[in-house]
C-alpha cells in the first residue's frame, strides 16, 4: 500500500516505510495488529443498545496519553497480527452476531488496510453501521480517505489547552487538530439518524473526558462545541477517568475527578442549553469497564 511507503497517515508525519516494517511513533509496522475482537456493551447508549456493538480494538496508537486505560494496547502494542482478509470474515461475524455496528476502536494506524476491508466486507454484505472510535488526533485528507465508508465518527476532544496536550499526551497542536478533523467528519454524516429502536445509524458524538482539575479546560471544549454545532452533534461528557499505575507517581493525574468539578461541569452544559448530550452517573471510575485485551475473537 502506497500510503505505508512514506507514512502520513497522521498528524505525526513520521515519514516511516512501514512496508519495510520500520515503525513510526504509533509502534505499528505493515500488518494489522488487534488486540480484541468482541460485542461491546460500555459505549453510548444508542452504539452499544442491547445487542453490543461490535468493537474491533486495534494495536498501537498515534497518541502518547500516560494515563491511557488501554496502555496495554496502545503503548505495548499488545495484540496479534491479521491479514485484511480475516478482518473482514470478523467483521461479517459480528454482523451475524446481531452486533449493533462495526466499531472500529483507535483504528488511525491502520486507515489504508481498514479502506480495503470495508471496501470488501461491504461487497460481501456488510450493513451495519460502521463507526470510526477515535483519539481525534487525525488529518484531514486521512478524514476524507473514509468518505462513504463510515457511518458514524465518534472522536474525542480531549483538550483546549495546549499545555495539557503536550504534557499528558504528547500531541502538538491537538486541538487545532482535532477541530479540523471532526469539522470534516460532520461534513461527511451530517446530523445524527437513529432507527426505530433508537440505535444511531449516522452521525456524530464527540467524546470528551474530563481529566482531575480541570474544569476551566472542560469548558471551553463544551463550549466551542456548543457554538461550533448547537444540537447538531451529540455530545458526551465523561467522568470515568480513571487512574492506573502507570501514573502512580504523577500526583496530578493519580486521583479521580472531584464529584463537584463534573457536577459543575454538566450544570455549565445545561446553562448553555445543551440537550443533545450523554452523561455518566454512579461509578464509572473503575477498572471494570476496561476490557480484557486477551485476543478474545481473534
Amino acid at each position: 500500500m502506497k500510503e505505508l511507503e512514506k507514512c502520513e497517515i497522521c498528524p505525526r508525519y513520521c515519514k516511516v516505510n512501514r512496508i519495510k516494517n520500520e515503525i513510526g511513533l504509533c509502534g505499528m509496522g505493515k500488518e494489522i495488529k488487534v488486540a480484541r475482537i468482541a460485542k461491546h456493551y460500555f459505549e453510548e447508549p444508542p452504539i452499544s443498545g442491547t445487542n453490543g456493538s461490535g468493537a474491533i480494538f486495534f494495536s498501537g496508537c498515534n497518541m502518547k496519553c500516560i494515563f491511557c486505560q488501554n496502555y496495554n494496547i496502545s503503548t505495548n502494542n499488545f495484540g496479534k497480527e491479521i491479514s485484511i482478509d480475516t478482518l473482514v470474515e470478523k467483521m461479517l461475524n459480528l454482523q451475524k452476531e446481531k452486533a449493533h455496528n462495526i466499531n472500529l476502536v483507535t483504528p488511525t494506524p491502520f486507515i489504508p488496510q481498514i479502506k480495503e476491508a470495508l471496501i470488501k466486507a461491504k461487497k460481501k454484505g456488510l450493513k451495519i453501521p460502521v463507526v470510526y472510535n477515535t483519539s481525534g488526533y487525525e488529518t484531514v485528507e486521512s478524514i476524507k480517505s473514509l468518505d462513504g465508508l463510515i457511518d458514524i465518527y465518534l472522536p474525542d476532544l480531549k483538550y483546549y489547552d495546549d499545555i495539557l496536550a503536550m504534557k499528558y499526551s504528547k500531541a502538538p497542536q491537538y486541538f487545532d487538530i482535532a477541530t479540523k478533523a471532526i469539522e470534516e467528519m460532520y461534513k461527511q454524516v451530517g446530523i445524527n439518524k437513529f432507527d426505530k429502536d433508537g440505535i444511531m445509524t449516522k452521525g456524530v458524538i464527540v467524546r470528551h473526558m474530563m481529566m482531575p482539575d480541570c474544569l476551566e479546560d472542560s469548558k471551553k471544549i463544551i463550549k466551542y462545541l456548543k457554538d461550533t454545532y448547537n444540537d447538531k452533534i451529540y455530545i458526551s461528557i465523561m467522568n470515568q477517568y480513571t487512574p492506573l499505575k502507570q501514573v502512580e507517581n504523577i500526583k496530578e493525574l493519580n486521583h479521580k475527578v472531584k464529584e463537584k468539578d463534573y457536577e459543575e461541569l454538566i450544570n455549565y452544559a445545561c446553562d448553555l442549553n445543551i440537550t443533545h448530550a450523554f452523561m455518566q452517573v454512579g461509578e464509572t471510575q473503575n477498572e471494570s469497564f476496561i476490557p480484557d485485551f486477551d485476543l478474545t475473537g481473534i
